[in-house]
């Protein structure tokens, strides 16, 4: 069957990415089949992939670029983060200072927040800064500091120190892993540090992140369960995935 609208395009991109990311490579008749398109439709997909830096062309498919690097990451489970993004726009008011954490997670957000009045954000996310500058209705500040590659982003004293000048409302922030026994986490040492005086200096802390995490751990704890107040996911409200965190954080999007 040939799907033709724009999120079942999404969301099959989304699958072949994981695939892609697992198998490491994808040939043009076998996605064909298997997700029930036109080759074409299928070569237009690889198209999308290569010029997002994700995968190189070889003969029938394409091969996954490997690498843990932001734009790799960015197109990793994208439809879940458009959704928990959409579900945070509601957390936004006007006249505001917020503060937006370089996660991918939160660049897209940062994508889609528009129709925006007095709203003044602080990020040490190169990305997300690059996509609200100069948009109507947002005043946007840049951290200084050391930049990490893997992140995309500024981190260190420098980072740390910028956000003392904000009375931060709110902070949007993703992690790596969220388990119920201990917490979040993050895989550098550099990002907890940041987050953590994030998080000291907001008013109100709100975590996004995709199913795909929840129930995981990585290197280093960042947040405690007592620190976070709001958490956003992709899933539904009553999805039992959610169950063990229901106790442990005042309220679930």
């Amino acid at each position: 069957m040939v799907v033709n609208s724009t999120f079942d395009t999404e969301r099959r991109r989304d699958s072949m990415t994981e695939r892609l990311t697992r198998d490491g490579s994808l040939l043009v008749n076998d996605a064909a089949g298997e997700w029930g398109v036109h080759p074409m439709t299928v070569r237009r997909d690889f198209e999308y992939f290569v010029d997002q830096g994700i995968a190189k062309r070889v003969r029938g498919g394409i091969i996954a670029l490997r690498g843990d690097s932001f734009r790799h990451r960015r197109h990793l489970n994208a439809t879940a983060k458009d959704a928990i993004a959409m579900k945070m726009l509601d957390l936004v008011e006007s006249d505001s200072v917020i503060a937006l954490d370089s996660s991918t997670t939160i660049s897209v957000f940062a994508e889609r927040l528009t129709k925006l009045r007095g709203v003044t954000v602080i990020t040490n996310g190169l990305p997300a800064f690059e996509a609200l500058r100069g948009r109507d209705g947002i005043q946007v500040f840049l951290t200084g500091g050391e930049q990490e590659v893997q992140n995309d982003s500024l981190v260190g004293p420098l980072a740390e120190a910028a956000l003392s000048h904000f009375l931060i409302g709110t902070a949007f922030v993703s992690t790596m892993s969220l388990d119920p026994g201990v917490g979040a986490g993050e895989n550098t040492l550099a990002q907890v540090s940041y987050k953590r005086a994030l998080a000291a200096r907001s008013g109100r802390l709100v975590l996004a992140i995709d199913a795909s995490k929840l129930g995981t751990q990585a290197r280093f704890r960042s947040f405690d369960f007592s620190e976070i107040d709001v958490l956003v996911t992709d899933l539904g409200p009553s999805d039992p995935r959610l169950d063990p965190y229901r106790d442990l954080v005042g309220e679930i999007r």
